[in-house]
């Protein structure tokens, strides 16, 4: 009887409904990074420069050629405008639909009057000469000043954010803001279009601690930003003693 029992129990206990834990990270830490983060095509440009820059040096020795074109400066020049350009002007949203249909209509008002004609001439007397010794001095130090700020420099302030808590981490100087997050609000800001192709999803995330007119916190140049806020979304909506 006694074991009847006991045997009751047991299926008894298996049959209870047991509550569902939803497995979510502990803590999610978000960097923000400098725009020298988009600058990332100049030192690929210029390693790939300075391979064709051998093959035509070794071109003109063979066909006793002494000057080579100055395609490939130009480009590498024209290159580096347009980034300083990008990096330093944002352009969200409509601006930038509104730019790349002012350019298409520039790029077909020149055809009409007949003045890319004219523009392609002066070309040929545009020399901009660059060697192999400059591609690979000049983009050796611009990766190695980018892989500096993006894996160290970039790391020294992040937001780390836990269920009921977001804390700005400074690691120069040990310094460190809280916030709780039960009126927490997190959003990824309109994306610049050259910034977005530059960075590779690369976005601004935006952060409103204390209800509609609390306190704002902007996080620049996050990688994988709409990841990022999903990831958070789902984090800050659980309670503290139900994180596992």
């Amino acid at each position: 009887m006694t074991h009847d029992l006991t045997a009751d129990r047991d299926v008894l206990a298996l049959s209870e409904p047991r509550p569902l834990t939803i497995a979510v990270p502990v803590e999610i830490r978000v960097y923000g990074h400098s725009t020298l983060f988009y600058w990332w095509p100049a030192w690929l440009f210029g390693f790939a420069a300075a391979a064709v820059s051998v093959g035509q040096d070794r071109l003109l020795s063979t066909s006793g050629t002494h000057q080579a074109g100055s395609a490939l400066g130009l480009g590498y020049v024209s290159l580096l405008i347009l980034l300083i350009i990008f990096t330093n002007v944002r352009l969200r949203g409509i601006y930038s639909i509104v730019l790349l249909i002012s350019v298409a209509f520039m790029v077909v008002l020149f055809a009409w009057f007949g003045w890319w004609e004219s523009i392609i001439r002066m070309i040929p007397y545009l020399s901009v000469q660059m060697n192999t010794e400059f591609y690979m001095v000049f983009s050796s130090a611009l990766l190695c000043v980018w892989l500096l700020m993006f894996f160290i420099f970039d790391r020294t302030t992040y937001w780390r954010i836990r269920p009921g808590q977001m804390t700005i981490e400074h690691v120069i100087g040990g310094g460190a803001e809280s916030f709780d997050t039960n009126s927490l609000r997190f959003q990824k800001l309109n994306s610049d279009l050259f910034r977005a192709l530059l960075g590779l999803g690369t976005g601004d995330l935006q952060a409103i601690v204390g209800g509609q007119y609390g306190t704002t916190v902007n996080i620049s140049n996050v990688v994988f930003a709409a990841r990022k806020v999903r990831a958070i979304e789902k984090l800050i909506a659980v309670k503290p003693d139900v994180a596992i």
